[in-house]
Parts: C-alpha cells; structure tokens; sequence
C-alpha cells in the first residue's frame, strides 16, 4: 500500500495498463488528473469534437491490440462520444471511455454540466465502472482496463469529479489477461470429424482472426484442407489478398467470387465471427448462403454461438489457438477434401479470375437512373469521374502496408469489393453501427499507433462534413494522414432507395459544397482536387509521399458523377401505400 491522491492513483494505474495515449478534450472535471498526464508518460491529443476522439481511440485500439482511452468533460462533453462508443461496441474495440461526473454533493439538484451518465452508455458498453469511493479508485480504474480486454469491447470508467482528491492508501492492481485457449476437447474432436469428411470445406476468416493476431494461423488451417477463405464482412484484412486461397469477402458490395464458392460448401468453418446478419444478406443478386452445409462456429464470444445461423458445431475459443488445434489434429490423416484438392484451386482461380475480370469491366452502374446520371455528367460536369473507376484506380496505387478507413455512404460500400490487405489490423470501418463522420478521426488513432503505415481515409462528401475539422488536429498535433473524399454532390445510399422505391422524388439528399480541398487548406493541409481519372493514382502517391517523408496531411478532393451503387437497405423497404387523397400521387 501506498499513500497518493485518487488523482494519482487514476493514473498509475493508467500507466500499469501501458496507456501511452489518450483522446479528449481538457476540462476541470478531470483538470486533477491531466496535471500529471506528462510525467506519468501519457499524452493527451486534444481534438476538435468528442465524438471524434472516442473514434480516435477506437482507431487506435483496432491497429494496435490494446486500450483506446477516451476522455471528456462531464456533461456535453462526455455526451458528445455515445455515437462514436457505439461503432467501437460493433468492432468490438476494448476502447475505455473515461467520464469524469458532476460532484457527489451537486448530484439531483440540476447543476452546470449535470447528466447522469451511466445510462447514455449502458446500451454500448461491455462493464461499467462507477467508483462510489475515492478509496476505489485504482480497484474500478483496473476493473474498466481488464473487463475491456476479457469482455472484447468498451468499457465506462465513471468518476464523481470530487474523488479526484484528498489521500488514500493504495495498491496499483496488476492487469489480468485471459487465456481462452482453444476450445473444448469434445467441439473439437466433432469439428474434426465434419472436415475429415468435408468435400467442399470453406473458411470463413472474421474479425476475430484479426483481433488474435492469428491470421498466419488461418493462412496454415486453409493451406492444410486446400480450402478457400472468404473474409467476414468488412473484415478484408483477416487473409492476405495474395494468396491463392483468397476469395474476398462476402456481405454488401463484396466478391462475387467469395459468394459463389461459399455457396459450394458442405462445411463452413466461421473462424472468429459472429456471422452477422447484414454481412452474410444476398447480394448482386445472389442468395448465397449454403443452405444445406455444416457450420463449425468459432467464436470467444459464447453468446454468439448459432445466435444468426443454424451452426453444427459450437467452439468458445480464442481464434488462433483454435486453427492451430484443428491443424494439428488434421496432421498427416486422409481427408476427403484431399482427393478434391487440385478441382478445388481449379475452381477458386477460375471464380476469382471470372470476378476481376467484371470488375475491369465494370466502369459504371447499368441501372437506367445511373445512365441518366451519366449523361448529365458529361453535359454539366465534363470529366467528373464514375466511382468504380475511381476505386480501381485507387486500389491499383494503394501503397504496402497501407491502413484504410471507410465511412458509411454508397461510394464507400462500393469500396469493399476493391479493398485488399496484405497484413491484418489494416482495415477499419464503422461496422454495423454504420454511423457517418468515422472515417477521418479513426484513422488519425490508426496513425497516431503506428506511425510507420501510411494511414488512408475514404469519405463521401456528406459524411466528411461531419469530421473534417479534425484535419486539425491531425495538422496541429503531427498525426499526418490522407484523406480520400468522393464528392458527388448527395447523400448517395438514401438517393438510391428514393430511386427504387419513391418515384425519384429526392427529399434533402442533395449536397452542394464549397471545395473541400481550399477547406483543407484553411486548416494547414494539403489540399488536392482530381477530376481527371489519369490524375487519381497519382495523387493518391504523391499524398501518401508527403504524409510519410514530409508529415504533410492531404486532402484528395475527387470529383465523381451521381452514379449510385446497389442500395444496402432493400430488405428494410418496400413499396410505398397511400391512402389520403392528397398523398395519391406519392406511389
């Protein structure tokens, strides 16, 4: 035991948790603590909102593995980061949100920046810690860190702004850390037992591959069945992109490759996925879920397990462990799939190859309105661009190692099907929380915990709105980054559902804006605006140049046509039914 102020109790057990970074904005109610940030070794990135530092700390958490910290003044600004939380719930980011509270003795009466915080939160975090003593301190503070880790999601440190002070002995509580190891023997002696007899075995290679750090594990499980990996959605980073065995990944605006071997499958091994619904709906038209195979579901989470899909096999395990368990007992046996082997990569080839080769082709939307668009464009707009070519172009000048953000929006959807990762903790996006504004502050997190990547943000011009003031703090506090914004001029996604299914009556979709590239300058970047397709991949290199050998931060202002994607909200619409005559001609 040892005599300190709660404040630095707060904090030694910050620094015990390796917390190096922090994500907020200054305010009294913590004022205590933050005095001792710097000599503790902790920096605090003040940003330009709350909501964009609790993504900053999501970004961080996702490219590293560990703690994302968030930190605001209580009331508004603590308020301001329950959207941003959310999207970190749905990566399942052990992001800890730290929310210093109205004073115990000002509690109920209706004081300045009174809220009462625990509920905000309650829907979006894995524990929540509310430390009702000052003597409690480091014991909650601890308890946030490791549930954060064990639980795989955010956590709420609440903290009464008044037990930041006074004395108390205290014992800094060492960090606990699971090992989940990788399953039970009787599930795996079973999921064994399906995949020696497998024809057809498929992986599917989730999030959870990636937050294990197991993707050379899933690389070793695939190469010993011959089986194709196909990613979870929005999960392209979890098998490399080069490998023969790579499809992509399934889910909204995904690979239409990935999609027809899946639906080949007499076994299914979901490693690390909860198989969510909306990453596993039709797509292209396409219903290709496998309606008569087996499911091996891995899965550190028990509660996910057969919660979306009708599974065979059940196995609460750590992701890596599990693979190389499975591998392992495979060994030298005779499998079934052995005698399929070369058909096999035969027809992963040919599906992958039959793909590319649409994509390459697919330089617009087919659909009657997107044609419309298209000649509109050339009439008004000159060169302004279609957006797959932009994306291909895009992907073609990706740099290695790259780190790539997506927002929510239909350019950024559309993104998904030329999004290709070579190494895992590369890919981020806002999940199924699907919240606009995520991209750009995430991805500065990213940047900010791996210094070395090229760090790269995708935005549609509606959402960018959202998040661009943090171009500020990106210049202000050195995190350079790039950033990609297709501006078409409209909130793509829902235009397209007032296409199919409203008569094209646009109701508050259209965006007209001033140049994103002069704001970017105002705020001390680099300001770029394409409108040629030639120009695309250039900029992108030149962007990313500047942000690794100059610390310059970019921002690409493409110029794109009103062409518009598959809507991602079809099985949510339908025909519209009126009834009131003055609604009549609204069908």
């Amino acid at each position: 035991m040892a005599r300190m102020t709660p404040s630095e109790a707060f904090v030694e057990t910050l620094v015990a948790n390796g917390v190096t970074d922090i994500f907020g904005i200054m305010g009294s109610a913590f004022m205590d603590a933050m005095d001792i940030f710097a000599p503790a070794g902790i920096r605090l990135v003040p940003v330009v909102h709350e909501q964009g530092a609790a993504h900053m700390a999501d970004g961080y958490s996702r490219a590293t593995g560990r703690h994302g910290v968030v930190i605001g003044q209580n009331g508004p600004g603590i308020s301001n980061c329950v959207t941003a939380v959310a999207a970190a719930y749905w990566a399942h980011s052990p992001v800890v949100m730290i929310t210093p509270e109205t004073g115990t003795m000002g509690m109920g009466l209706g004081g300045f920046q009174e809220a009462n915080q625990l509920p905000m939160f309650q829907e979006f975090v894995k524990y929540q810690g509310h430390v009702n003593n000052a003597n409690r301190m480091a014991e909650f503070t601890g308890r946030c860190f490791d549930r954060a880790i064990s639980e795989i999601g955010p956590t709420q440190l609440n903290i009464p702004r008044d037990y930041f002070y006074g004395d108390i002995d205290v014992e800094i509580p060492t960090p606990m850390r699971l090992d989940r190891g990788p399953g039970g023997e009787t599930v795996l002696a079973e999921a064994v037992e399906l995949l020696s007899k497998a024809k057809f075995p498929v992986i599917l290679s989730g999030g959870g591959v990636v937050m294990a750090d197991a993707v050379q594990d899933c690389v070793a499980f695939a190469e010993r069945l011959g089986a194709p990996v196909v990613n979870s959605y929005l999960h392209n980073d979890s098998f490399p992109a080069s490998h023969p065995l790579w499809a992509g990944p399934l889910g909204y605006q995904g690979s239409k490759a990935a999609m027809r071997l899946i639906e080949q499958a007499d076994v299914v091994v979901a490693l690390g996925s909860r198989l969510g619904p909306f990453g596993t709906l039709p797509q292209h038209g396409m219903d290709y879920w496998p309606k008569d195979a087996k499911i091996i579901q891995i899965d550190a989470d028990h509660k996910m397990l057969g919660l979306v899909k009708k599974i065979s096999v059940g196995i609460v395990a750590d992701a890596g462990a599990s693979a190389r368990a499975m591998t392992a007992r495979l060994g030298d046996k005779t499998l079934a799939c052995d005698a399929t082997r070369d058909a096999r990569a035969a027809t992963i080839k040919k599906e992958k190859d039959s793909w590319e080769a649409e994509l390459d082709a697919w330089v617009h939307e087919t659909d009657d309105f997107s044609q419309q668009m298209i000649a509109e464009a050339e009439k008004e707009d000159g060169n302004w661009m279609a957006p797959r070519q932009v994306l291909r172009e895009l992907e073609k000048a990706m740099p290695p190692r790259a780190m790539v953000s997506t927002d929510i929006g239909n350019i950024n959807s559309v993104a998904n099907s030329y999004l290709r990762f070579e190494e895992p903790r590369s890919f981020f996006a806002p999940m199924s929380f699907g919240n606009c504004g995520y991209a750009l502050p995430t991805m500065i997190g990213a940047k900010c915990a791996a210094p070395d990547r090229p760090a790269i943000a995708y935005a549609g011009d509606g959402a960018w709105a959202m998040s661009m003031t943090e171009i500020m703090t990106s210049v202000r506090h050195d995190i350079p980054v790039t950033a990609v914004v297709f501006h078409n001029r409209q909130w793509g996604a829902e235009k397209k559902n007032q296409v199919d299914f409203y008569g094209r009556r646009f109701v508050a979709g259209e965006l007209d804006s001033p140049s994103f590239a002069g704001i970017a300058q105002s705020m001390g970047a680099e300001g770029v605006t394409v409108d040629r397709i030639e120009d695309v991949g250039a900029a992108l290199k030149k962007a990313v140049d500047a942000q690794m050998n100059e610390r310059k931060t970019t921002v690409i202002e493409v110029m794109c046509n009103r062409e518009l994607g598959d809507p991602f909200r079809r099985d949510a619409l339908s025909k519209p039914v009126r009834h009131l005559a003055k609604y009549k001609d609204y069908v």
